[in-house]
């Protein structure tokens, strides 16, 4: 099927013009003034902004975790992601201790053919690497996998030590491949929570009481050393305040090579939430914890210079009634994560570009572009150009909705409750387009399960 978008207001990291783009065989054929071309459909985008498709490089669908499983699987967590402007995430698929990265990466394939409705890649989480089993990186590498992830956190679980990351931190580097850390002190962390369930802290917000910023801080800069002295490009994930990020800014200035990613939930929400006397404050338990509410415009800031390069969601949902319920005699029992695929683009493009703190540019290079280029896939993914994919939303970048659980316009994902209730955004995700097909028309869904295409990725890009 072809497909013309007339009058729109064409965005990228880069571009700001207005243009008609002609699509078929699922990428962007030609970009002009006034095109005179024959399609099987057009769509008017006057007045609206055409933006690349969203990519999301850190989610967690149909992940096991604390005794349960993240409520949205491949299926529904995709389509959630298309309703929000998204058309492509990067999941985590994960090794499981004492067995082979290639079963975690064949576990992942299964959970996710024949479900997502959009393109998807993987990344590999490692929880152990020992010598004899480091070809398996190659081979991953040569199966499109190109990243992976290692926890500082979580001891007995995910938890890696030094001796682990430094050995796979210098395979990834001689492979040309990038490594993404979880970076807190984990083992000091575990100490603090006995301290303070040993008090009868159990209620939810001492999961954030537990979990200070500077043993956030001091796994960035443990982090970066390793990965310098190991010879590696390193990309923190999920940072959440000031001290981490002054551990970061520090390195990029003396020219290491690190990247670290935001996420909304650092920019919008804060320690606040936690504060009820009943059990609601368990919605936001997440690693790393909601933070003090001035740690937001540091991350602003470190957005706009260009010390932050993307930002993700970690979209990790767990039922407030039937999973978070886990911890409620025992704040660290309950499962970590919160829900956020859907919403990202909105409330980037309020906070940041209706906010005064973004341009439309870095908007979308923020939610789209720096992570197809740091994850191996620009310019397939990322831009509107000729000869890359037609991932494209028509963003209506004046529309306002409240995000609610209640509103259909703003929550398709599996999940009884939505982190930023009640917030009204200026800038709605209108038509979504996937590879040339409209998957997303006013607010129906026009794709299907398995729609999606797995991405083989590209060796690390950088520095850029």
């Amino acid at each position: 099927m072809s497909l013309l978008i007339r009058n729109g207001r064409v965005i990228t990291a880069v571009d700001d013009y207005h243009a008609d783009i002609f699509v078929e065989d699922e990428t962007v054929s030609l970009i002009g003034r006034d095109l005179e071309v024959e399609a099987d459909r057009t769509i008017d985008a006057a007045g609206r902004l055409v933006i690349p498709g969203g990519v999301d490089p850190h989610t967690h669908m149909d992940m096991p975790f604390g005794g349960t499983t993240s409520a949205d699987d491949f299926e529904t967590g995709t389509r959630a992601a298309a309703f929000g402007g998204t058309t492509t995430i990067v999941d985590f698929a994960i090794q499981t201790k004492g067995h082979s990265t290639l079963e975690g990466l064949e576990a992942w394939h299964e959970k996710a053919a024949g479900k997502a409705g959009i393109d998807y890649g993987f990344h590999m989480i490692v929880t152990d690497m020992e010598d004899d089993r480091l070809w398996e990186m190659r081979r991953l590498a040569d199966e499109g996998v190109t990243s992976y992830k290692m926890f500082m956190a979580y001891p007995g679980v995910l938890y890696v030590d030094d001796g682990t990351l430094f050995r796979a931190m210098r395979k990834a580097g001689e492979d040309g491949t990038l490594v993404c850390m979880h970076a807190e002190n984990g083992i000091v962390i575990d100490e603090i929570v006995k301290i303070a369930l040993a008090e009868g802290k159990t209620a939810p917000k001492y999961h954030a009481l537990t979990r200070p910023t500077r043993m956030e801080a001091e796994g960035v800069h443990r982090s970066i050393a390793i990965a310098e002295v190991a010879g590696v490009p390193v990309y923190i994930v999920h940072l959440s305040c000031a001290d981490a990020l002054e551990q970061v800014t520090l390195a990029r200035d003396r020219g290491a090579q690190v990247f670290a990613e935001t996420c909304p939930q650092y920019l919008f929400l804060d320690l606040s939430h936690y504060d009820h006397d009943d059990f609601e404050g368990a919605k936001y338990v997440m690693t790393p914890p909601l933070r003090e509410k001035w740690n937001q415009e540091h991350l602003w800031r470190g957005l706009g210079f260009g010390d932050l390069q993307s930002i993700s969601t970690d979209h990790c949902p767990f039922c407030f009634k039937d999973q978070k319920v886990l911890g409620i005699d025992d704040f660290s029992k309950i499962p970590n994560g919160g829900p956020g695929v859907e919403n990202r683009m909105s409330l980037v493009y309020n906070g940041g570009v209706v906010g005064g703190r973004l341009s439309v540019n870095k908007f979308v290079e923020l939610t789209s572009t720096a992570a197809s280029k740091l994850f191996g896939l620009f310019p397939k993914k990322g831009t509107i150009a000729v000869g890359s994919d037609a991932d494209i939303v028509v963003f209506n970048p004046d529309r306002r909705e409240t995000i609610s659980i209640d509103n259909p316009h703003t929550h398709h994902m599996r999940v009884d409750y939505n982190a930023y209730e009640g917030t009204e955004v200026q800038g709605v995700s209108e038509i979504v387009i996937s590879r040339g097909r409209v998957v997303v028309e006013d607010n129906v869904w026009h794709g299907r399960a398995g729609g999606g295409n797995f991405l083989k990725r590209g060796l690390f890009g950088g520095p850029f």
